[in-house]
């Protein structure tokens, strides 16, 4: 595994547990956030590109994976609090924080709640709406995306073969994958479908949050996006007040996993800045 071990523990945040990945090292820290119905671990890639220059997190946050599924606290400032809380246990120095999707939007809240704890946001697919998918019930239980999926599956293979039926990209597939865990009645994901309905209810307009980080700021659009319309990117890059802008090719959504050459080209020189 390198050099710096990746360490996994629960870290008592806010109220909850969070299960946190963590390579411990000395180094300058960036804490990675990843999106709805996501996990930590999707930054596996990222972890291993970066783990000898820099300490790198990447929590599961509230809802998702092995932390805990409270039954409130979904806004972006509730996982702001978590993570920097979760920043200042694992007493960090200033970090550039990078989010993905739910998790850039988290990012955004974290920067311009907190100053004093970020030093740098990387804010990869999310616009002002968000990737939410619509819920067309009131049931607390349906996020609008999950509610057909024949959960639990019998077998992997059989996960699989749905996951890959439903997505045209293995990175989105391998995304859900990742969440799968097998249980007595067989596999099922780690997210919570109610926690994944109480985010997409509780998303607000977060131009605000944006207008108000005050340090450098990274916008990283995919170039066949679902969930950032062009006209809505270039609205971003005139709200935030230092901004860089990249656009990554052949990528509808998960820039980093789509295509990491062009991703890390761009990320990379942001990094430059620190």
């Amino acid at each position: 595994m390198g050099r710096h071990v990746l360490g996994r523990a629960f870290a008592a945040v806010n109220g909850i547990r969070l299960f946190c990945r963590d390579t411990s090292s000395e180094l300058p820290c960036i804490l990675c956030l990843h999106g709805r119905w996501g996990r930590g671990e999707t930054w596996s890639d990222f972890i291993m590109r970066h783990r000898d220059r820099y300490r790198i997190i990447a929590p599961d946050q509230r809802g998702h994976g092995l932390s805990d599924k409270p039954g409130s606290g979904y806004g972006a400032e509730d996982m702001a609090r978590d993570a920097y809380e979760l920043l200042r246990q694992l007493q960090c120095p200033p970090a550039i924080v990078v989010g993905h999707s739910m998790g850039g939007r988290v990012a955004a809240y974290l920067a311009a709640l907190y100053p004093e704890a970020v030093k740098g946001v990387a804010i990869l697919d999310e616009g002002f709406g968000g990737p939410v998918a619509a819920l067309a019930s009131d049931d607390p239980n349906d996020d609008g995306l999950t509610r057909d999926w024949p959960t639990p599956y019998s077998t992997i293979d059989e996960a699989l073969r749905d996951l890959g039926g439903r997505f045209k990209r293995q990175s989105s597939v391998r995304y859900f994958a990742e969440s799968l865990v097998e249980t007595l009645d067989g596999y099922d994901f780690l997210f919570s479908r109610r926690a994944m309905a109480a985010i997409a209810r509780a998303s607000r307009d977060w131009r605000d949050s944006l207008g108000r980080v005050e340090c450098p700021v990274l916008l990283v659009r995919a170039a066949e996006s679902w969930s950032v319309p062009r006209e809505e990117a270039d609205e971003m890059r005139g709200i935030a007040k230092d901004c860089t802008y990249v656009e990554v090719p052949d990528s509808d959504h998960l820039v980093y996993l789509d295509n990491p050459a062009e991703f890390y080209r761009g990320f990379d020189e942001f990094l430059r800045r620190f």
